[in-house]
């Protein structure tokens, strides 16, 4: 992982140093609305966190423009259920290195469309069990299970963002996952083929 994620830091400096002249250095930060897709997720909730990080925008022309992103990104759902007298609730947190590569289109000098992949590598996999009853204090622990989890995701989206003349722009952005996040060879820890799906908003500002 640690390679992978070398490679694309050397590849956004590369590029940004390429058209050094031209490009527009910034970072970001929001909040995420995520959840998995899957049979046996389908009545959970999802999972609210937050993303941060840096990014560079890299322009073609007066219309085009190409944005590499890395991000710290929370992901994951959240699931209640009825537990003989009481209730058992299940927090899920993946959170991930992301690398978006989305392509820009301004439509005008302010509002653009972006569109284009997301490679997601795995930082941290952990699954909190809270049980509450009416006769006894509760139960609750936390388990680490990198082991059931893939290390590298990836998904494809796209969104809109608002850039302001004075540097900051606002952005909306939803990614839908494309690859299983469970292990191949561990199919059985969550008993389905789950994927990620998010939808983030962000505030940014660009110099």
């Amino acid at each position: 992982m640690k390679k992978l994620i070398m490679i694309a830091v050397v590849t956004v400096i590369g590029v940004t140093t390429i058209q050094a002249q031209e490009v527009k250095l910034g970072a970001k930060a929001g909040v995420n609305f995520a959840k998995l897709t899957g049979d046996d997720v389908e009545d959970a909730d999802g999972r609210t966190g937050f993303h941060l990080g840096v990014l560079a925008e890299i322009p073609f022309n007066e219309k085009w423009a190409i944005q590499p992103e890395i991000l710290y990104s929370q992901k994951g759902l959240q699931s209640k259920s009825d537990f003989f007298d009481g209730e058992i609730e299940s927090k899920l947190r993946l959170d991930y290195i992301t690398v978006p590569i989305m392509g820009k289109y301004y439509f005008t000098d302010a509002l653009s469309l972006e569109f284009g992949p997301e490679l997601g590598f795995r930082a941290k996999a952990e699954q909190e069990i809270e049980v509450t009853g009416e006769d006894d204090g509760g139960i609750e622990g936390t388990q680490d299970i990198k082991d059931s989890v893939s290390g590298f995701d990836f998904g494809a989206g796209g969104g809109l963002a608002y850039q302001l003349n004075n540097g900051l722009f606002l952005q909306a952005r939803y990614i839908i996952g494309l690859t299983n996040i469970t292990k191949d060879d561990d199919e059985g820890a969550f008993g389905d083929d789950l994927t990620n799906s998010n939808l983030s908003l962000s505030l940014g500002f660009k110099f």
